[in-house]
């Protein structure tokens, strides 16, 4: 057992904590069931629900449907992204959706010795959960027997998921007539999530994630009016379309997480939920990482990560009872509940005719995060807090990090250009350099 194995596990176990209990809704279409890492995402799926995580799957269908309309020797037009059932081809949407469901129910069934869904007791259940009307007609265009999503049957899913099913879900609906509607999957999902009102719903694509404007860089969070901004601005694939319609809709209409991820890449759904950092792109209204005051419960967090530099000498070394008492000045950059980042602003007694002057103290980033802007970003945070407290100087001392603080825009300063109080309290065994700046 490596200690990197060690790590990892200890560290996931406020996600398991988090997670247990709770309603996830994860899409994939057909064309993650062809994909070979199919497999491994259905024992990934066993082992959240091992873990008490109530799990309601949404598969399409797209190709395995088109195959069927070769087979026929049939085909259906697309309108807008859309397909235009007709009544032909409304048996080969069926037979799709069946064998779908059908493979998905054996691979959950599976339980091998040496094999991950070894002991695995796992119930999955279909059903007409959703009821659907008629798409209509549109830009003139009739729809025949494509559908949408009129109401999801809540109270039945919710006892399935109660008696630990999990629950399968296909694109397809039934009317108060006893009509069947094709529909589309990534509509299903978000109906579905919505009125779960699941903790999150989980996009399973081709792609890793979104990427940025150099198509290299993955785009770790956005907000549903990033996405709309995103979707202005470029030409993408008509699956990552569909997963950033879905997120940011669903987003919008309550369902605080989603995710897009790979289905590709195996392991990436756990990564995603049992790391800090995740593997895809996090659609949510919620900051997953933001800038705050610190509170006293945040002592704890600031703890572990003063003391690392405390021992190095680079702090000066801090109680818990010192920390909760001035825990007020402290800013915190706080990632998906774990502090990662903080800094100290503390106005500094001035005499009649001295600036109001602060000092900025305790600046520390958590070791995997050194590499980036949140140094920065919490000291532009503190200048904005001492503007607004009337400070016109900041004041900072080091031993260590001289060059960083230059590059903030502070000045080598002296000893003797501390406010008098201030430097009463100088440390000259410690021999700290001083530097400011005028805000």
């Amino acid at each position: 057992m490596s200690d990197q194995y060690v790590h990892w596990f200890r560290n996931s176990a406020p996600y398991i904590n988090a997670h247990r209990g709770k309603t996830f809704v994860l899409l994939f279409g057909g064309e993650a069931v062809n994909h070979e890492n199919f497999r491994n995402i259905v024992h990934d799926i066993a082992l959240l629900h091992s873990l008490g995580i109530k799990l309601v799957l949404v598969h399409g269908a797209r190709p395995q449907i088109d195959e069927n309309l070769v087979e026929y020797g049939l085909s259906t037009p697309y309108h807008n992204g859309l397909r235009v059932t007709t009544r032909e081809a409304l048996r080969c949407v069926m037979d799709a959706v069946g064998a779908i469901r059908l493979e998905i129910e054996a691979l959950l069934s599976m339980g091998l010795a040496n094999s991950p869904m070894f002991g695995a007791k796992i119930d999955a259940v279909s059903g007409n959960f959703i009821t659907a009307k008629p798409y209509g007609v549109r830009d003139g265009v009739d729809f025949g027997l494509t559908g949408e999503v009129r109401s999801v049957d809540t109270d039945v899913i919710n006892k399935n998921l109660a008696n630990h099913h999990i629950v399968i879900i296909g694109p397809t609906g039934y009317s108060t007539t006893g009509e069947v509607f094709n529909l589309r999957a990534e509509d299903v999902a978000v109906n579905v999530a919505t009125a779960l009102q699941a903790n999150k719903l989980i996009c399973l694509g081709e792609r890793e994630g979104i990427l940025g404007d150099d198509d290299e860089r993955l785009l770790r969070e956005m907000i549903p009016n990033e996405v709309d901004q995103y979707l202005r601005n470029r030409d993408i694939d008509s699956e990552l379309l569909r997963h950033m319609n879905a997120a940011r809709d669903a987003c919008r209409e309550g369902v605080k997480r989603v995710h897009i991820i790979s289905y590709a890449r195996d392991g990436a759904m756990l990564q995603e939920l049992f790391t800090r950092d995740g593997s895809g792109t996090l659609i949510t209204h919620d900051p997953y990482e933001e800038i705050r005051t610190a509170e006293i419960e945040d002592v704890g967090g600031l703890i572990e990560m003063l003391e690392p530099l405390e021992e190095q000498g680079i702090l000066v070394r801090r109680s818990r009872r010192k920390l909760e008492n001035e825990i007020s000045h402290f800013a915190v950059v706080e990632r998906d509940g774990m502090i990662i980042g903080c800094a100290a602003l503390y106005p500094l007694p001035t005499s009649p005719g001295e600036v109001p002057a602060g000092e900025i103290a305790c600046v520390a980033i958590h070791p995997n995060y050194r590499k980036s802007s949140r140094g920065s970003e919490l000291m532009a945070f503190l200048e904005n807090r001492a503007m607004s407290k009337g400070l016109r100087q900041l004041f900072v001392l080091t031993t260590r990090t001289a060059l960083w603080f230059q590059e903030q825009g502070f000045k080598p300063s002296t000893v003797d250009a501390l406010p008098k109080q201030r430097l009463s309290l100088y440390n000259f065994q410690r021999n700290s350099l001083v530097f400011s700046k005028t805000l």
